[in-house]
């Protein structure tokens, strides 16, 4: 892989380039990767998204750098109701979301694309691990037009056959009616990002399945740190690789402080 950005760097292009103007962006808390991805989308093509970060409601393109993390706030984002919060559009105006796109992480995730942020272990009274817990993310996954699934890392204990609690409805068992079977009027989860590779899910059954590999990494590499079969799409093609442009975008305007570039990934 190429020295000239990390792997972080990559999905955050990636997300971005997948982003378009016009949207309403929703962003949770501690999620540098998507954090990034929204801000480059919005600085380089999307001047009419709206970014909300924890319920505070941004549009800052005009802005020469905002520095991550959002949650340590320049009050610049303030001024002249360039950010405000209210209560409008959070949880009272589900209706009109589907104009807007999520992101979530999960500790994980299974073939249909359902996550699991509450912990792992068979007796949810003593878990092994205990994951974050969902917060709101089961009320957005159920009606944003789209949301995507960002994982720090790739292994067969995120990526696995089936979740042991979920707390996020992507596909269920598969199939592409599955989530209108149950009511659900959002579009579901479109890719899984990791620092391997990114997936998309198959129309009919909605599998997971890879729709492109990162920079030196095989089909075996992947397969090898996934819990369950993987579909494809012959020939994978490879993730394209930042712009210089984008780069410059991103380490500039951005990531100032260099967060994506602190670690090369797993």
């Amino acid at each position: 892989m190429s020295q000239d950005y990390t792997l972080q760097e990559l999905m955050a292009v990636f997300i971005a380039r997948d982003l378009r103007d016009g949207e309403v962006l929703r962003v949770g808390v501690a999620m540098p990767v998507v954090e990034a991805a929204v801000r480059l989308a919005h600085v380089m093509h999307g001047p009419n998204m709206e970014l909300i970060f924890l319920g505070t409601r941004m549009n800052v393109a005009h802005l020469h750098s905002l520095p991550m993390p959002a949650f340590g706030w320049d009050r610049r984002v303030v001024r002249w109701a360039e950010s405000y919060s209210d209560t409008g559009h959070r949880f009272d105006r589900v209706k009109d979301w589907h104009q807007h796109v999520f992101f979530i992480g999960g500790v994980q995730v299974d073939r249909f694309g359902n996550s699991n942020l509450i912990g792992v272990g068979p007796d949810y009274r003593r878990l092994r691990f205990r994951g974050p817990g969902p917060v709101g993310t089961a009320t957005l996954t159920t009606h944003v037009g789209r949301y995507y699934i960002v994982l720090n890392s790739h292994t067969p204990r995120t990526l696995v056959e089936r979740c042991d609690y979920v707390s996020a409805f992507g596909w269920g068992t598969g199939g592409a009616d599955a989530r209108r079977q149950l009511g659900l009027p959002g579009g579901g989860p479109k890719y899984c990002v990791t620092p391997l590779c990114v997936m998309d899910f198959a129309e009919g059954d909605k599998h997971m399945r890879l729709h492109a590999l990162h920079p030196g990494v095989s089909q075996a590499d992947v397969q090898a740190q996934t819990g369950f079969d993987l579909t494809t799409s012959q020939p994978v093609p490879t993730t394209p690789q930042p712009t210089p442009e984008e780069l410059h975008v991103l380490r500039t305007r951005v990531d100032l402080a260099g967060l994506l570039r602190s670690t090369k990934g797993e």
